[in-house]
């Protein structure tokens, strides 16, 4: 009986030490299989920042896009405006003869027009005469006594017209304002 005993001991010993291999044979394999889902998690996360970063690189991209649409003349308006200005100051010269009457009419024609060019680009005339004084629209060449106190702060008078292309200022309008 003893070796019965012996016998059933070793067979159970054996089964055991079976179930432990089987066992250490396991968790390399269900170490590796963990290690492979946490890489592949990496892996999607890292894909989806990607995928949202290009997104925004794109949205990015459009806004540029219409920001450089929006704001083509910029450049062209900036370099156009002293030239009109000079125009404006020629029809301040008072002319007598009917020769300098029909230049005079001839450059009122070409100012209409390229004020019909601007405008049809959204570049506006700055409203500044009367209007209370904005740093942001207005460059304050001087101050002048205020008749009133209501008048005080306002623009008195407008040296070089101020322009903007929609919500931009492109120059911003010198002026006098009441003290």
């Amino acid at each position: 009986m003893k070796d019965k005993n012996e016998e059933i001991n070793s067979r159970s010993n054996e089964e055991e030490t079976d179930q432990q291999v089987d066992s250490n044979e396991e968790d390399p394999i269900q170490a590796e299989l963990e290690q492979v889902k946490q890489q592949l998690s990496e892996s999607e996360d890292r894909y989806l920042r990607l995928q949202a970063e290009l997104a925004n690189i794109q949205k990015r991209n459009q806004r540029d896009r219409e920001m450089a649409t929006r704001y083509r003349s910029q450049d062209l308006a900036k370099n156009l405006l002293p030239a009109l200005d000079n125009m404006e100051r020629a029809l301040t010269i008072q002319v007598e003869d009917e020769a300098g009457k029909n230049l005079k009419k001839g450059v009122e024609m070409v100012i209409e027009s390229i004020d019909q060019a601007l405008k049809s680009e959204g570049i506006e005339v700055i409203d500044a005469e009367g209007k209370p004084f904005d740093p942001n629209y207005h460059e304050a060449y001087t101050q002048v006594p205020a008749d009133s106190e209501e008048d005080s702060g306002t623009v008195a008078q407008v040296f070089e017209k101020g322009y903007k292309l929609h919500d931009r200022v492109l120059r911003a309008a010198k002026v006098a304002v009441y003290q």
